[in-house]
């Protein structure tokens, strides 16, 4: 299942940290991050799915 997640958040990065966690501060600060840069927003979503 964690391999289905890390391409969602490849592919969509604030919908697999969401898939992982819920609506919580993790899922704001994807969504912040993604809207900066499409990268820190990958890189933010796969550390929160491989640290669950």
């Amino acid at each position: 299942m964690d391999l289905i997640r890390i391409i969602v958040a490849i592919l969509l990065p604030p919908l697999g940290v969401f898939l992982q966690v819920g609506i919580g501060g993790a899922f704001w600060l994807n969504i912040l991050l993604t809207l900066f840069g499409y990268i820190p927003g990958i890189v933010h979503a796969v550390w929160v799915i491989a640290k669950r």
